[in-house]
């Protein structure tokens, strides 16, 4: 989600009926009996029972958006109350399907809370928005509109799809977002159109995309060769530059150690971003902006365009 939102939703469907979960059990009160508690933090309470999960919140809607990833990154899961990818989606799907009955009213709030956000912050000097997911997200979103040319775009990993959807609602762009999950790629295309636009969505691996050489105009991938072991995020590359015509654009974090709570499971330095550009024989930028770019553009070929 944002940061922790690449984690595995292949067995979550976030349109289904609250409270099916077979591991967790997320509901929302207005209180929490600290007697009884495993442990209770500023947004949760979590419980035991057996070998499942009890947890209790007390979000309101105008707080459902986005920012969830960080807060339960932070208060659940980095202390080690709660571990894994999978626990980590499930139980944020939980939350949001809790917070208000209808999962796509719920769902569509959630969106809605998060692209106002992002807007708030891009409303804000630069770096002036308090540490939040969607405050550490919201320049990478900018830098991209800002600079992938008008024409097809496909964005690989999107998982909730924010950018997409940014796009989308640019008017410039005809956008393609894909991502292995599913049950994400349904949820986007469900909450698009709610919005007023069609998603185009494709469920696959980022390494094997099923579209044609020169398929896009500009592939972005943001946040996500740090999931990747190193020969997979070889692979994605090669795959973004196989249908990109005209760039390729990479956003990863620049941090001292992977954050397993975000699934990620290695780390990039400037160094290793230029040596993933003079690996391609293209030219290539490598930049900071909030966490490192690598930005690759492919010389005109007449025979895509013929």
């Amino acid at each position: 989600m944002t940061a922790g939102e690449r984690a595995a939703l292949h067995h979550i469907d976030p349109l289904a009926p609250h409270g099916r979960d077979p591991l967790v059990t997320v509901a929302r009160h207005s209180g929490c009996d600290a007697r009884i508690a495993v442990t209770r933090t500023p947004h949760f309470c979590l419980h035991r029972r057996d070998h499942r999960m009890e947890i209790t919140h007390w979000f309101r809607p105008e707080q459902l958006d986005n920012n969830l990833a960080g807060v339960l990154a932070d208060e659940l899961f980095a202390p080690g109350w709660l571990s894994g990818v999978e626990v980590f989606e499930r139980v944020f799907t939980e939350v949001v399907q809790s917070v208000i009955e209808d999962p796509l009213r719920a769902w569509t709030t959630f969106y809605a809370n998060t692209l106002d956000r992002i807007r708030e912050c891009w409303s804000q000097p630069d770096g002036s928005a308090p540490h939040s997911s969607i405050a550490d997200f919201a320049p990478l979103y900018r830098r991209v509109l800002s600079t992938a040319p008008p024409g097809r775009v496909l964005d690989l990993g999107s998982c909730f799809g924010f950018l997409p959807l940014l796009l989308a609602e640019r008017g410039e762009h005809t956008v393609i977002a894909s991502d292995l999950a599913p049950g994400s790629m349904r949820l986007l295309k469900t909450v698009a159109s709610a919005r007023g636009h069609h998603m185009h969505t494709l469920v696959c691996d980022a390494a094997q995309v099923p579209l044609p050489d020169g398929a896009v105009d500009t592939v972005t991938a943001m946040h996500l060769l740090e999931h990747l072991e190193p020969a997979r995020g070889d692979a994605v590359l090669a795959e973004a530059l196989r249908l990109a015509r005209r760039r390729v654009i990479i956003a990863v974090p620049f941090e001292d150690r992977p954050n397993a709570a975000f699934g990620h499971v290695r780390t990039f330095t400037e160094a290793d971003l230029h040596e993933l550009g003079t690996s391609t024989g293209l030219p290539y930028e490598v930049t900071h902006h909030h966490g490192g770019w690598l930005d690759i553009r492919k010389p005109p070929n007449p025979a895509q365009f013929s």
